[in-house]
């Protein structure tokens, strides 16, 4: 028991442990907004292609705003 809680008294007092930690949390909020932002921009591209293929196939008329 006497070796785990000096571990633990050694990695709570160490500065790379907690740089370590601090770098992970980065990480994972820069991949998280990395999928969100990927996410919108798929989305996006999604809704122009489809409104570009209902103007071309006649869906749409060309009068409509999206076909301009």
């Amino acid at each position: 028991m006497k070796k785990i809680r000096k571990f633990l008294k050694k990695l709570w007092t160490d500065e790379n442990a907690i740089s370590s930690v601090e770098y992970a949390l980065l990480l994972a909020f820069v991949a998280a907004g990395i999928i969100t932002a990927a996410e919108l921009l798929s989305n996006a591209v999604e809704n122009e292609m489809t409104d570009t293929a209902n103007c071309i196939n006649g869906t749409l008329k060309p009068t409509d705003p999206k076909c301009s």
